[in-house]
């Protein structure tokens, strides 16, 4: 640990001379916390981080529209999806999912740094519910799901297997995560198959480079984005972990998607009978100005262009059967072998291109009081998960389908989109599928039949509660043994003690 004297020497080098300011008024208590949170910031490459941060919005905010962007779609040869690939395939690439999957050669990792502030909680967001009638949190469908998957693997290919649960937090979502999962027995995985781990903090900035107090004795800072992934497997040895496990093969997703399929067979499968090091799952974007990136490729460069850096006149071309020419919508759900991993720590993870956030950061001014601002008055530099792309050798994307596989949870209700309700609302239409395709008739409170047409989606706000858990069905199979010509009353929880009772019938 640095001392006191290397510390002010090293911030005098950086024009961070500002931030011992308050050092006199802080306690011994007080110093000591700020001292060991001082030791622990890469004070050589402070000045440099500064800088960057400064040089990085101004740019960010004179041209997002200036590149001449040559965007062309993923090719064919390099595209599956789960309506358009032959059915043999789709199949096959399942089988082979569930193949690697026995064998203990995938993982599941998830990128949970983030707090749940825009839903209006100062927990994380794994630990949020939704309002299922389960009342269970995205952390339980998610570690459900595990628990199934790992048993479909098991009849399937006749071997008891793992599938480990690596999980990205940071300084704010790591003490309230590993309560939570002790809290809840880990929801029935063994505790040593889920891994947690801390991503960096970097300090935010002012817009003319000034590393900002958050209070007398403290930096504001915030997590790297979810693209500190990579120095955070450095820093905590996970690809060491993985490989010790025999884990080749890691399906990467964001916390807050409720319909994220967990080690999902058919991407796996696809992605590693494609050969390939790097893989993205996408939607089909709802219409040309919706706020998602597109993945595509730049020059024969595969990567993720965000729609503010797109020309109107480009996300609007459409083609001869009035599709969007550039339709893949990035979900952040994406495949990795370790190996490219492996590859982006050790060679790339410098080259990772830096984000500009403005954000509304607390501070306190030269005379020591307390500020909330209230309009951005900071810079919180990111990186994105996506922004490896380029570097893989042999990089696919396979389609799904919105209403199945994709449903942020990212707003509190009242929000125009990706709320609470949106989401919840999102599972329960797609479990009515489920039990109606199983051959079950569902009836209202009123004992009226409830018919869903095909297409529903969050915005019919279905009231019908009708909930599958992952310990029943990973998705949607299973169901016809138990639910084929009966008659179902809505409020309705499928658990398993429900699924014993209905066996019995």
């Amino acid at each position: 640990m640095p001392s006191l004297q290397q510390i002010r020497t090293a911030l005098d080098g950086s024009g961070q001379a500002h931030v011992l300011r308050f050092w006199p008024e802080l306690s011994e208590e007080e110093k000591e916390v700020f001292l060991q949170e001082l030791g622990q910031l890469d004070l050589q490459r402070l000045k440099e981080h500064c800088q960057a941060a400064a040089e990085t919005a101004k740019a960010a905010t004179s041209s997002s529209l200036d590149r001449n962007l040559n965007l062309e779609r993923v090719p064919p040869e390099s595209m599956g999806s789960v309506t358009r690939s032959d059915p043999e395939n789709l199949a096959g690439w399942e089988h082979e999912g569930f193949l690697q999957i026995s064998r203990n050669r995938v993982a599941v990792l998830l990128l949970a740094g983030g707090q749940g502030t825009r839903l209006g909680v100062q927990y994380p967001k794994g630990m949020y519910n939704v309002g299922l009638p389960s009342g269970k949190t995205l952390y339980q469908i998610q570690a459900e799901q595990i628990l199934k998957i790992q048993e479909l693997a098991e009849s399937r290919c006749g071997s008891k297997c793992t599938v480990p649960w690596y999980i990205m937090t940071s300084e704010f979502t790591l003490k309230p995560t590993q309560t939570f999962f002790q809290e809840n027995s880990h929801f029935g995985l063994e505790p040593s198959n889920i891994i947690l781990f801390e991503q960096r903090m970097i300090p935010a900035v002012t817009f003319d480079g000034n590393v900002i107090l958050e209070r007398k004795g403290k930096i504001a800072m915030a997590p790297d984005g979810n693209g500190g992934l990579y120095q955070a497997l450095v820093d905590n040895n996970v690809l060491e972990d993985m490989k010790q496990r025999g884990v080749e093969y890691v399906h990467v997703y964001c916390v807050d998607n409720i319909m994220v399929k967990m080690a999902d067979p058919v991407f796996v499968g696809f992605c590693v009978t494609k050969g390939a090091d790097c893989g993205a799952k996408v939607v089909e974007k709802a219409h040309p100005d919706e706020p998602v990136g597109v993945v595509c490729r730049v020059g024969g460069v595969p990567q993720v262009v965000e729609y503010s850096e797109i020309r109107p006149e480009i996300a609007q071309l459409r083609g001869p059967a009035g599709e969007l020419v550039h339709n893949a919508g990035n979900i952040c759900n994406h495949f990795f072998t370790r190996s490219f991993l492996h590859d982006v720590a050790e060679k790339f993870k410098e080259q990772l291109k830096q984000h500009v956030a403005l954000k509304k950061v607390p501070f306190v001014d030269s005379c020591g009081n307390q500020v909330k601002p209230t309009k951005p008055n900071g810079i919180k530099m990111e990186k994105f998960v996506f922004d490896v792309f380029p570097f893989s050798r042999n990089f696919v994307a396979f389609e799904v389908l919105r209403q199945e596989e994709f449903s942020p949870l990212k707003n509190s209700d009242g929000a125009a989109a990706d709320t609470p309700t949106t989401a919840r609302n999102s599972l329960l239409a797609q479990h009515c599928h489920w039990v109606i395709a199983a051959g079950a008739t569902l009836l209202d409170e009123h004992g009226n039949s409830i018919q869903i047409p095909p297409s529903s989606s969050t915005e019919n706000r279905l009231p019908v509660q009708c909930e599958i858990s992952p310990r029943v069905s990973y998705f949607g199979e299973g169901l016809e043994q138990l639910l084929k010509g009966k008659t179902i009353k809505t409020p309705f929880i499928l658990d398993e003690a429900a699924a014993k009772e209905l066996q019995a019938q």
